[in-house]
């Protein structure tokens, strides 16, 4: 499998829609060789509609493996022609996620029904799905779930679930978000904080499941807590918006601090020099203004969070991504000749001269320094989880003969 010429996912970046896009794999490609990255997830649908236009959706340089497709869906042959579809990409691992995207906004997602994790209350079709993804590549297969649904959130359930699909499917590696979802109206930001971690679920699955692999995902902001829970016992550890919104002080370190790599003298700006010949020839390249400059330079803004000269950065950054509107607007253009006007600015504009423009509010200190120190082990946050252990699973003897029939 083309995954075993890697390191293992001991660190891994949570895919999050509209963020781990191309952009952002790259730069964190940059800044770390080792961590496991995740691709947005994927509608199949998507993917089968648009495979005149697949490139758009599926390809990344090779410098982004390992990498990981995610794929959503509740149509079995969809899902099984978006993995046909996929393989010539080469993907080290497809993983089937159950995310919060009934009514979700994104373009990705939209139109193509209503799927997420109410899929855990059926884990006989999680089953089957897995096994027809399975069955049309030669990577491995992952599930990532929550620990449970709305008033279905007991570890027993849980268990039953693990079970279920492990036994009906080729699944051995399950990502596991350490809330339960709650599909009573609040927002994919509120499921993410409302309800409580319960890390003592995702070890003890790692008890009861011995022959499985758990990574652990949810609350955890740095190598330093990523550490804490490998100590603990995690198989693998996956960080998401800390990763995204603090790039260089969290990927920085995982190289290092996770997988024992020597320390690099790698600067921020060498990173932005390399980023910025990745940038400027993809600008433009599926069409009008598609990605453009503001597209490109998302995901580095938290490049020098907290650090001196970040603010005034962020303003001239703002500045330079007005400066088109303000122009076309000063000049009288409307409805569509504004439109084009507007694009053909954003598209003429070079990542190159946004530098250029911006970057003078960094210090070179800054600019010029390497990873500082990574933080101090913080030992307690997943200490007390064994503590609270729920009693082991036993699975009933009505379940083992259905497993078996199958």
């Amino acid at each position: 499998m083309v995954a075993r010429q890697y390191h293992p996912p001991w660190f891994s970046v949570a895919p999050m829609m509209d963020w781990t896009n191309n952009h952002f794999r790259t730069l964190a490609r940059l800044i770390s060789k080792h961590a496991w990255l995740y691709t947005e997830m994927i509608a199949a649908e998507t993917i089968v509609y648009q495979k005149d236009n697949l490139d758009r959706f599926l390809a990344f340089t090779p410098e982004q493996h390992p990498i990981v497709l995610q794929l959503g869906g509740n149509n079995l042959e969809n899902l099984a022609k978006a993995t046909q579809l996929a393989n010539p990409y080469g993907y080290d691992e497809i993983n089937f996620k159950f995310a919060l995207i009934c009514g979700c906004p994104s373009p990705k997602v939209a139109g193509h029904g209503c799927f997420g994790v109410s899929l855990m209350l059926d884990p006989k079709f999680v089953a089957k799905a897995m096994s027809v993804i399975a069955a049309n590549t030669n990577v491995p297969v992952s599930v990532k779930c929550r620990i449970g649904v709305d008033d279905h959130d007991s570890y027993n359930e849980l268990c039953d679930f693990i079970y279920q699909v492990s036994s009906q499917s080729p699944t051995r590696h399950f990502i596991i978000h350490a809330r339960k979802a709650l599909l009573n109206g609040i927002s994919p930001a509120d499921n993410r904080k409302i309800p409580p971690l319960k890390y003592e679920y995702f070890f003890a699955l790692q008890r009861d499941f011995p022959d499985l692999r758990f990574t652990i995902n949810g609350g955890i902001n740095g190598v330093d807590e990523v550490n804490a829970a490998r100590t603990e016992g995690a198989h693998g550890v996956m960080v998401g918006r800390a990763a995204y919104h603090n790039p260089w002080n969290t990927l920085g370190h995982v190289d290092t601090e996770v997988y024992g790599a020597p320390h690099s003298d790698l600067s921020r700006r060498q990173v932005l020099e390399q980023y910025q010949v990745y940038g400027d020839s993809i600008l433009g390249k599926y069409g009008l203004n598609r990605p453009n400059v503001r597209d490109v330079v998302k995901p580095i803004l938290g490049l020098f969070h907290c650090e001196p000269g970040n603010g005034l950065w962020k303003r001239k950054a703002d500045a330079a991504f007005q400066h088109c509107t303000g122009r076309a607007v000063a000049c009288g253009f409307d409805g569509v000749a504004l439109f084009v006007l507007l694009a053909l600015c954003k598209l003429s504009r070079t990542l190159k001269a946004f530098f250029e423009e911006t970057l003078v509010a960094i210090p070179n200190s800054v600019l010029d320094s390497t990873v500082a120190e990574a933080p101090s082990s913080c030992i307690d946050k997943f200490a007390n989880s064994k503590n609270l252990l729920p009693p082991p699973y036993t699975t009933s003897e009505q379940e083992i003969l259905y497993a078996e029939m199958l």
